[in-house]
C-alpha cells in the first residue's frame, strides 16, 4: 500500500445474533505494509460450516479452532465470517482468498492466492471447498482399482467423488438421499444410489454428509479392513456411533480429515498455499459450474441468509455489482 494514501469505507456481512445478521461499515486502513487491497467480485457461501456460525452452534471447545484466517469478532456473536471471496487488485489482477463477505478489504499479499485465467469467477468461490475436497482426498489415499463410495452430495462430497474418480479403475458411488442429486453425480463421471441401495464391500468410504445415518452407513457398507474417511463435522451435535456391532471384526479404519491441516501424505511437501493454489487449478472445467446456487446481491444478504442456508444447496454465490 502507497504511504498516505486515504482510507477507505467497507460493507462487510456480520452475523450478530443466532439467525441474524446485518452489513455493518467499517473503515479500513490502507497504510499496512505487505498487504494488498481487494475489490471483491463475488463470494461464496459455504453452506455447512457457515449455517452452524449463522445459528450459534460453534461448541466453545472450538472457538480458537474454528476461527477464518481473516475473521473478525468472536463466536458466538457479533462475528464476520467467511472464506471463499475473489476479488481484484488496483493492478488488475483476479486473487481468492479467505476472507469474509466484504465489499472492498485489505489482505496479506501472500494470501492473495492468483485465480487462473481459465477458471470464471464465480466458479472460482468453489476454491475453499476444493482445498478441502483435495485434502480429504490426499487423506483418504485411494489405490487404483478400489471400490469407493461418497455419503453425502452436498458440494464437498461432489467434489471429493469428482477428484476420486480421476484415480485409475477406481469406481465411485456417490450415495444422497435427494435423487435430484443423481444428474450431478453423473456430470462429474460417478455412480449414484441411493441409501436403500448403496452398494456393499466399499474399499475406501468418504463420509460428507454430516448426519448419524450417513455414519453409520458408512460403517455398515464397509469391506474388511476398509479406511472410513470423516470429512463432515458436527459442531455441537454427538453423534452415537456404533462401533460395537462388526466393526472390530471388520478392523476397520476410522480416519478424520480436516482443512486446517495439510493431510500427513502431503505435509511438509505443500504449503497451505500452494494447496490452495492447486484447488484453484483444478477448477478449470466447466462441470464445476453445476455446483453453483444463486446469485444474491450483497445488500440482500441480511434477509437472504436463512434461505441461503436452507438444506439442499450448494454453494451460493454473493455478488458485489463489479467485475
Amino acid at each position: 500500500m502507497m504511504p498516505g494514501s486515504s482510507p477507505a469505507m467497507a460493507r462487510a456481512f456480520w452475523v450478530v445474533m443466532a439467525g441474524h445478521g446485518e452489513i455493518r461499515t467499517e473503515l479500513l486502513s490502507l497504510e499496512r505494509d505487505q498487504c494488498q487491497l481487494v475489490q471483491t467480485i463475488v463470494s461464496g457461501v459455504s453452506r455447512g460450516t457457515e449455517s452452524l456460525v449463522f445459528n450459534g452452534r460453534v461448541p466453545s471447545s472450538q472457538h480458537q479452532a474454528m476461527r477464518a484466517p481473516l475473521m473478525a469478532g468472536a463466536f458466538p456473536f457479533p462475528v464476520k465470517y467467511g472464506y471463499s471471496a475473489v476479488g481484484r487488485t488496483p493492478d488488475g489482477r483476479r486473487v481468492f482468498v479467505l476472507h469474509p463477505h466484504q465489499d472492498v478489504f485489505i489482505a496479506p499479499a501472500a494470501m492473495c492466492i492468483p485465480v487462473p485465467e481459465e477458471v470464471p469467477s464465480n466458479r472460482a468461490v468453489l476454491g475453499a471447498n476444493m482445498e478441502t475436497a483435495l485434502n480429504v482426498a490426499w487423506d483418504a489415499a485411494a489405490l487404483p482399482g478400489e471400490r469407493v463410495m461418497v455419503v453425502g452430495a452436498g458440494v464437498v462430497g461432489l467434489l471429493v467423488a469428482s477428484l476420486l474418480s480421476r484415480i485409475p479403475a477406481v469406481r465411485v458411488t456417490l450415495i444422497d438421499v435427494d435423487p435430484g442429486r443423481k444428474c450431478l453425480a453423473q456430470r462429474l463421471g460417478c455412480r449414484f444410489a441411493t441409501p436403500d441401495s448403496a452398494p456393499n464391500e466399499q474399499d475406501l468410504i468418504v463420509h460428507a454428509s454430516a448426519t448419524e445415518a450417513g455414519l453409520r452407513l458408512a460403517l455398515d457398507h464397509a469391506a474388511f479392513e476398509a479406511r472410513i474417511v470423516e470429512a463432515s463435522w458436527f459442531g455441537d451435535r454427538a453423534p452415537s456411533t456404533p462401533l460395537g456391532e462388526a466393526f472390530h471384526a471388520r478392523r476397520l479404519r476410522l480416519i478424520a480429515s480436516q482443512v486446517g491441516a495439510i493431510a500427513p501424505a502431503m505435509r511438509g511437501r505443500r504449503s497451505h498455499a500452494e494447496r490452495l493454489s492447486l484447488a484453484l487449478e483444478l477448477l478449470a472445467d466447466d462441470r464445476y459450474d453445476a455446483l453453483l446456487d444463486g446469485p444474491t446481491r450483497f445488500e440482500d444478504m441480511p434477509e437472504a441468509m436463512p434461505r441461503i442456508l436452507a438444506p439442499g444447496g450448494l454453494c451460493h454465490v454473493i455478488t458485489y455489482g463489479t467485475e
